[in-house]
């Protein structure tokens, strides 16, 4: 039996007004769309200065704004290039990875929350397959596509919610399958400004290997049947 909280079906969840929930999940990704493109990203300067402000609690504040940010489409990997180059490799990257998961996490519970019912809804036997696939085999899919840097964070987190992925899996493969491109991101924004510099040349290169991977991975992947 499943003891998955999210997972859970509550008495009486299943009603005529199915299309409620995946009506508010709409507006509320059209909202955090509109903020986006309205509102973006603050410049570095503005975000140093706002965290210098904050003084030791500048740290959790940026994790804060990374949190809110990354439920939008707002790129993820700016902010992270920014905290590498507002705390240095280490608290950059703990800032980082504390923000990206609080909003894994929310996206993930609003996604499942509110999206999950219309998808079991829907008649496709593949669907079901790939399912069944994502519950059993759930944590490595997970690890697989965090792994890949050109693939979009902030998507990820609400596609995954919407798959019969295990909750645990999901924030287990999250917190492993971003730390490289997180620290690869971070050290960009580290050692930026000596751009010849080992950590920059192996930051960057750790991306290219990353993406290249799972480009081939996911070709391959493709090709084979969902059992």
């Amino acid at each position: 039996m499943d003891d998955d909280p999210l997972d859970d079906d509550p008495a009486g969840a299943r009603t005529d007004r199915w299309w409620i929930r995946p009506l508010v999940l709409v507006a509320l990704l059209g909202i955090g769309v509109a903020v986006a493109v309205s509102v973006g990203i603050p410049p570095v300067e503005d975000i140093r200065a706002w965290v210098g402000a904050a003084g030791w609690a500048g740290p959790v504040a940026f994790a804060g704004l990374y949190a809110v940010l990354a439920l939008t489409p707002a790129p993820a990997t700016v902010l992270s290039i920014a905290a590498g180059v507002l705390f240095g490799l280490a608290g950059g990257l703990a800032v980082v990875m504390a923000g990206a998961l609080l909003s894994a996490v929310g996206a993930f519970g609003l996604s499942r929350g509110l999206g999950r019912r219309a998808v079991e809804r829907v008649d496709n036997d593949r669907l079901r397959r790939l399912d069944a696939l994502l519950r059993r085999r759930g944590l490595l899919a997970v690890i697989g596509v965090r792994l890949v840097p050109l693939l979009p964070f902030n998507a990820l987190n609400y596609l995954c919610g919407l798959t019969a992925v295990r909750t645990r899996d999901y924030i287990a493969g999250t917190a492993v399958g971003i730390l490289p491109g997180a620290t690869a991101y971070v050290a960009i924004g580290a050692f930026g400004a000596e751009p010849g510099s080992l950590p920059f040349l192996l930051a960057v290169g750790g991306l290219v290997a990353l993406s290249v991977t799972g480009i081939v991975v996911a070709r391959r992947r493709r090709a084979e049947p969902v059992a």
